[in-house]
């Protein structure tokens, strides 16, 4: 009675602000919910979603964001932490402060920074693009549909290399090192040490940040809002956002939380798929 008692101001606030809204999302997403009206459709609300055309492009979008940033996140994590790793004290701390930087920056800092950047008439980036005369003319980056989904997926890797790379210094630090020096010793070459002795050691870690890099990936709202807001003609539009616009804009909350449990469902069968096929190997 005394555990429960010390866990009961923790349960009582998820099951008030976590389970119960969960519950009645998943329920009115049968019904046709809004500010005027209140009435059980079934599943009208996910054939509606399926035939949606906007709602498949934001789908689309929503899986070139993850497929574009996911590996490269992971890939380039391990690289960098690889070589920060291989540094003294004072230059791992000084490689891993500059990384893990854009994470504790709040994230409208790191919009407005970027904006900046992207700006078609001052941006530095076209500045630099036409000082190599790699472009003859200034490019709308976020206001054109061919530049502005890779915009926005340069911006998410930026700011989500932080933490894999803080892990995957840790992980290697737990690496066994005598393990190490005897594969070198019998003439092991570095990729067959990595491969055969500190991948293994490295997958759990490697597990968890492709799950979270997924959930965050499918979850990108906050840089869509600021720059793009879902433009120009939802070629930026994202799940959550498109979520965001039907819920808060619209007030159409039933429709808003159909899409709400299908992006729920589908982070959760991507996130088993990922655990299949990197936990297998993973030692509990």
């Amino acid at each position: 009675m005394v555990s429960y008692a010390f866990l009961a101001p923790v349960l009582i606030f998820f099951a008030i602000f976590v389970l119960a809204p969960m519950i009645m999302g998943f329920v009115t997403s049968f019904f046709d919910y809004s500010m005027t009206a209140f009435q059980f459709v079934g599943l009208e609300n996910y054939k509606r979603m399926l035939q949606d055309p906007i709602f498949i492009k934001s789908l689309l979008n929503t899986v070139i964001i993850v497929i574009g940033s996911v590996p490269v996140v992971v890939f380039f994590s391990l690289f960098v932490a690889s070589q920060t790793y291989s540094q003294n004290v004072i230059a791992r701390s000084f490689y891993r402060f500059v990384f893990f930087l854009p994470v504790v920056t709040g994230s409208v800092a790191v919009t407005v920074v970027w904006k900046w950047i992207y700006d078609p008439l001052s941006g530095i980036l076209n500045f630099v693009l036409k000082s190599s005369h790699l472009i003859e003319q200034n490019i709308s980056w976020l206001g054109d549909k061919h530049w502005a989904l890779l915009a926005i997926i340069v911006i998410l890797l930026t700011t989500s290399v932080g933490q894999p790379i803080i892990l995957y210094i840790a992980a290697m630090g737990n690496i066994d090192n005598s393990l190490v020096e005897a594969a070198r010793v019998d003439g092991a070459t570095e990729l067959q040490v990595f491969w055969q002795i500190k991948w293994p050691s490295l997958l759990p870690t490697t597990l968890y940040i492709a799950i979270i890099t997924t959930i965050n990936s499918f979850q990108c709202f906050a840089l869509i809002q600021l720059l793009t807001s879902g433009g120009p003609n939802y070629s930026t539009s994202t799940l959550m956002y498109y979520l965001y616009e039907k819920a808060f804009q619209l007030s159409e909350y039933g429709y808003a939380n159909t899409m709400g449990v299908f992006l729920a469902v589908m982070i959760a069968l991507i996130s088993f798929a990922q655990f299949k096929i990197l936990g297998n190997d993973v030692k509990y």
